[in-house]
């Protein structure tokens, strides 16, 4: 499979909006790396993004909103912020 912008954006929103774990967002960003191909005209944003994605599990990396946020400008996205009332 070839990983696009879409693709790594796509987990990232996935990742935000709780459908998928820190640790289940790290092994599929660890597997993309080993196991996949990057779309060839994004493959150095995409490398440094699921590079940086695969290692959000240690300590001194983590994970927080900002990091989401910066990465998806790096893959052309604008992250926003939509709250709604519980019911």
């Amino acid at each position: 499979m070839i990983i696009t912008k879409e693709n790594v954006a796509e987990k990232i929103s996935d990742y935000l909006h709780h459908k998928l774990t820190l640790a289940e967002l790290v092994n599929w960003a660890e597997n993309a790396m080993m196991n996949e191909s990057f779309d060839e005209a994004e493959s150095a944003v995409l490398s440094e993004v699921v590079g940086y994605l695969g290692l959000a599990d240690v300590r001194t990396f983590g994970l927080q909103f900002e990091d989401c946020e910066n990465l998806l400008k790096k893959l052309g996205f604008t992250l926003k912020v939509r709250i709604e009332q519980a019911v």
